[in-house]
């Protein structure tokens, strides 16, 4: 097994590699998890390891989906999966030897604005909360677009902001859009930027206003970070090696990960939270474990 990983954000380099090493440690499997230069792309590292036989190999992030492509055609008989990238929003064919590791990300963000508007709801004044992306793609869509619906369940006339960096990395360029933001109101920011998004959490705590992470907890960085919408790569990428040793793991497609697997979650909420906006938070996330809430958009409302 191996994983192709690369250099940008904290969470992309570390919670797939940690899947990787429990697959190795609790199935017997060998791994490597890898970081190409960021000069040499990823299709020749693909390359050199489908050469040396190894039975799956996975990729992350969009960035690598036109490489894995094209070397995927190139070793028909190596398994190949991306993660965070659906075969069907790929720009070619996908070869039968591709699967997608895809996220329904809108649940968690659904959380994550249910409890930012209650939060919010209990300042003064007009009540805004903000989404700062990184590009468009259809993770970061789908994280926007439950935040929004979550913020507008708990309260219809909150009023959303949302602005993209183009960036997944330059933490200058996402700090300037959640001071924005914030100056208009916003007194919760949401940023789906990754490692640019780490500067909107910045100018949150420095505004005394709330930040949520993404993808990995981010409580680490203290009370101000409200919770993290949570995505576990490490459980994908463990349970793909499961299902490849069993094999029913399909060849192509997609493979699709939730909440109800465990797959997406808050992360810690803030001390700052009262009890009462705690137990609303939770009794939404049983009112989804038993499926009384359907058809989360997977568009935001407010571009």
């Amino acid at each position: 097994m191996v994983l192709i990983s690369p250099s940008r954000a904290r969470s992309y380099v570390t919670s797939p590699a940690i899947g990787l090493e429990r697959a190795v440690k609790q199935l017997g499997v060998q791994g490597l998890a890898l970081t190409p230069p960021i000069r040499e792309g990823y299709a020749p590292s693909l390359t050199t390891l489908a050469r040396e036989g190894y039975d799956l190999v996975f990729a992350v992030g969009a960035e690598q989906a036109n490489d894995v492509v094209h070397v995927a055609r190139m070793f028909p008989h190596t398994r190949f999966a991306i993660i965070d990238v659906s075969i069907h929003d790929l720009r070619a064919r996908p070869p039968n030897n591709l699967i997608g590791l895809v996220f329904r990300e809108q649940e968690v963000g659904y959380l994550a604005g249910y409890l930012a508007a209650l939060m919010e709801d209990r300042r003064r004044g007009p009540h805004v909360v903000s989404t700062v992306g990184g590009w468009p793609v259809p993770p970061v869509q789908r994280y926007i677009a439950g935040f929004q619906a979550g913020a507008r369940r708990a309260d219809p006339r909150i009023r959303l902001l949302n602005d993209y960096g183009d960036d997944f990395s330059n933490t200058d360029i996402c700090r300037r859009l959640a001071l924005e933001q914030i100056a208009k109101g916003s007194g919760v920011v949401f940023q789906v930027a990754g490692g640019c998004g780490l500067g909107a959490l910045e100018a949150a705590r420095a505004s005394h206003v709330f930040g949520i992470g993404v993808d990995v907890d981010q409580s680490y960085l203290g009370r101000s970070i409200l919770t993290s919408a949570m995505k576990r790569w490490d459980r994908a990428v463990l349970q793909t090696v499961q299902r490849l040793q069993a094999g029913t793991l399909p060849r192509a497609g997609d493979v699709v990960f939730g909440r109800r697997g465990g797959d997406l979650a808050l992360g810690r909420i803030s001390p700052d939270v009262p009890g009462p906006i705690v137990k609303r938070v939770e009794a939404l996330e049983r009112a989804m474990a038993a499926g009384r809430i359907r058809h989360i958009p997977t568009t935001p409302f407010v571009r």
